[in-house]
């Protein structure tokens, strides 16, 4: 039986440059409705932790989240599943310095009036601001990560930092750490301290039932 992650994967190669005819199918098979453009893996794990924190399951609502390889392929995606492509909804969350990238990748694509929400840095820092510096270091050390951050720490380069921006660092230096800390951190949200962007970006999605009420 399709699903969301076997149209996910047929989007991907698609926009690598191979055929679209399987893209094509499966969105209107599955049917997909809306596709929310990110720009790595670690910003879908934690739009998928939120979406699960709610009770959303946004592939079975027709909501494809999507990891697009970064800010400068917002133009691909933007043209091949926007109103030029499969005419799906665009959403998505960039940072303060790609937006416009993504402005004017939604104009060319004829999106421009579907919204994308912006963080000021990346997620990661929106989510270490929520949580604050303290809680974040009882994640790590939840997690069993105190060795690595304190070796991290001693390295010249994050003398002078501040400790938010040595945690935003530290997520990035091994592979899959950001993926991981991304589900965590938004595990570890109070309800009220969801940062605006990752919580407009899931209110918009709403349920199809939501959207067909007015």
């Amino acid at each position: 039986m399709a699903d969301m992650g076997a149209f996910r994967e047929a989007v991907i190669a698609w926009a690598a440059g191979g055929p679209g005819d399987r893209a094509r199918e499966l969105a209107a098979r599955l049917p997909v409705r809306a596709a929310v453009l990110l720009e790595g893996p670690s910003d879908v794990a934690a739009v998928d932790a939120l979406a699960a924190s709610r009770g959303r399951d946004l592939a079975a609502e027709g909501v494809c989240v999507l990891s697009i390889g970064g800010a400068m392929s917002v133009g691909r995606f933007a043209e091949l599943l926007g109103p030029p492509g499969l005419g799906l909804h665009l959403t998505g969350l960039c940072d303060e310095r790609e937006r416009r990238y993504y402005a004017r990748a939604l104009e060319r694509a004829g999106a421009a009036q579907q919204g994308f929400f912006v963080c000021a840095a990346d997620l990661e820092d929106e989510l270490i601001r929520a949580l604050g510096v303290t809680r974040v270091e009882e994640l790590i050390r939840a997690e069993g990560d105190v060795r690595p951050l304190r070796t991290f720490l001693r390295q010249p380069a994050q003398q002078g930092r501040t400790s938010q921006q040595q945690l935003r660092r530290f997520f990035g230096t091994k592979k899959g750490r950001k993926i991981h800390y991304g589900r965590v951190l938004v595990e570890a949200l109070a309800p009220d301290r969801v940062p605006a962007p990752l919580d407009s970006l899931l209110t918009s999605l709403r349920p199809a039932d939501d959207v067909s009420l007015g």
